[in-house]
């Protein structure tokens, strides 16, 4: 048995699905070359198992294809072309769980390592075609068995998903193997990337083997994620819903953010994840990668836009997407959670050819206000990229935390803290610019210099200040605008001056570089090059140990 399932001859059949290759590769394994050179340069037959063997996994995969391109799926084998280098990938345990003599290919798992970008991995596809793609004892070992390999490895796990949930037939025996990859995805966590794509059904317990993981993953069709599914909670509350209502990428990507990006089919969600994998590290212990730029002219064009993007006008709103791309290479941004809570924006970038972080406030939606969501999404994704030694660029122009009794009750305060959570304890490099408001607590969050960035700066039109000025006008000023009022004298007016006042006076980052919360005021213009300059200052930082304990309590 271990003959056949090492053989590489399985492993070509694997690569592309053909029992002609595979045969061509079973007479060339080094056993047969060696036999036949001392025969005289004869080769070995092909011996009858690995023929039987090569057979299966071709009708395997034929059957694979009848059962998902109907449904408009790809088959497990076909992801996993996508997602990898061509020609690199290697599979464990290709009839693991299988019978050949009965007639059964293996487990409903892929699992094996490939290449990304030149780069190693570790990936398995869950098979839909092979009793649903349910996980049941032999899946569950070989997922675990990947998993182990790749922490001693050091390299990133991506899990291609299309699973029908716990084999019910093993009971409980299934729902343990969740349990066991639960762990090791625990462990996993903050050692080597960890990115899911949800390509099928993915129910019940299930649904937090990704969860548990850094990045997700869904398409627009055919992705489903939910603990429990419409016929459940038909029968539990009389509520009839679809699949796709209930947990279907579109609400996943946009109102729960549980997924990080939302794929027009397989090929786009698989694609985004090369493209993630390409800005991270291996691990927790290495540098990300980096890549050959060369300024050009075009550079210094794309500098002066600047000047022109954020408005005089301080309550008229632009997109920061314009300035992101204007200070990043090329202009390639790549967002996570673009479509959920959007008055933020995070994404990975490069700057001089070195992979960054990016956060910043969105003017276009709410003003750039911090909501819950959009707290969540800052404070994950900086925890993400304080994991894998990523440097976190801040573009700061919020007017605070969003105002309501909705927020209060969606419980800002314990959300909200989450992003000070995140910034206080990043040891990575912490760059600041901020670009044009940054009011009170949002102010302090958003990687200013008392919270612990490195460098923080801004520009000449910021405003930074405990409040707006007609907000702490109708404050401090309060008495005089009544006396006003009541001599009958023109309150707007009287406002007016004393808003004026206080921006000449206070709204400015005058007070702040005085007392060296503010590094140095820079023109627009300066942005990327005084980023490419902190980067590089910045570059030696290295992690210190914090104070002994086990670990903080990060409000949850």
């Amino acid at each position: 048995m271990s003959d056949i399932t090492e053989s590489p001859a399985l492993q070509a059949l694997v690569a592309d699905g053909t029992l002609d290759d595979a045969v061509a590769a079973a007479v060339d394994t080094p056993r047969a070359a060696t036999e036949g050179d001392a025969m005289g340069g004869e080769r070995q037959p092909i011996r009858p198992s690995v023929l039987k063997a090569a057979q299966l996994a071709r009708d395997a995969e034929a059957h694979a294809r009848d059962r998902q391109h109907v449904k408009g799926k790809l088959t497990a084998r076909e992801r996993l072309d996508l997602l990898l280098d061509t020609g690199t990938f290697e599979e464990i345990g290709r009839f693991s769980g299988g019978d050949i003599n009965a007639g059964r290919a293996g487990a409903a798992v892929i699992t094996g390592f490939g290449e990304v970008y030149g780069r190693r991995v570790a990936v398995y596809a869950q098979d839909f075609s092979v009793r649903g793609g349910t996980l049941g004892v032999a899946e569950g070992r070989k997922i675990c068995r990947l998993m182990d390999q790749a922490l001693t490895l050091r390299i990133p796990i991506v899990a291609l998903i299309d699973s029908g949930g716990a084999r019910i037939q093993e009971g409980v025996a299934a729902l343990t193997q969740y349990g066991r990859i639960f762990r090791r995805t625990c462990e996993a966590s903050g050692a080597v990337p960890q990115i899911s794509l949800i390509l099928g059904p993915c129910a019940g317990g299930a649904v937090y083997c990704p969860a548990l993981t850094d990045l997700i993953v869904m398409t627009r069709e055919n992705s489903n994620m939910f603990v429990t599914g419409p016929d459940v909670i038909k029968a539990a509350t009389g509520e009839s819903i679809s699949m796709d209502d209930l947990g279907g990428g579109v609400v996943h990507s946009t109102t729960s953010g549980v997924a990080h990006y939302l794929g027009v089919d397989e090929a786009d969600a698989i694609d985004y994840a090369r493209t993630v994998l390409a800005y991270l590290p291996a691990n927790a212990d290495e540098q990300p990668p980096t890549y050959a730029y060369m300024a050009t002219r075009a550079d210094h064009e794309v500098a002066r836009r600047l000047g022109t993007i954020v408005p005089d006008n301080d309550r008229q709103p632009y997109d920061v997407l314009d300035v992101i791309r204007c200070v990043v290479d090329y202009g390639e941004f790549v967002q996570v959670h673009e479509l959920f809570a959007p008055s933020a924006v995070v994404g990975f970038a490069c700057v001089d050819g070195y992979p960054v972080g990016l956060v910043a406030n969105q003017p276009n939606v709410d003003a750039g206000g911090l909501d819950v969501d959009s707290s969540e999404k800052v404070a994950r994704f900086v925890r993400l990229c304080d994991a894998f030694n990523l440097p976190v660029v801040t573009l700061v122009d919020t007017p605070g935390y969003k105002p309501g009794a909705e927020q209060e009750h969606a419980g800002i305060i314990r959300r909200g803290a989450k992003v000070i959570y995140a910034y206080a304890n990043a040891q990575v490099p912490l760059v600041t610019i901020v670009l044009r408001k940054a009011y009170g607590g949002a102010y302090i969050v958003m990687g200013s210099k008392s919270i612990g960035a490195d460098l923080n700066y801004a520009w000449p039109a910021a405003q930074i200040a405990v409040l707006g000025a007609t907000g702490a006008v109708n404050i401090i000023h309060r008495k005089d605008l009544q006396k006003a009022r009541d001599a009958g004298a023109d309150v707007e007016a009287v406002r007016a001056k004393y808003a004026a006042e206080y921006e000449r006076t206070t709204v400015n980052a005058n007070l702040s570089m005085e007392t060296g919360q503010i590094d140095a005021m820079i023109d627009p213009e300066q942005t990327r090059d005084t980023l490419i300059e902190g980067l590089r200052l910045l570059r030696g930082k290295r992690r210190a140990r914090r104070a002994g304990r086990h670990h903080g309590n990060q409000p949850l």
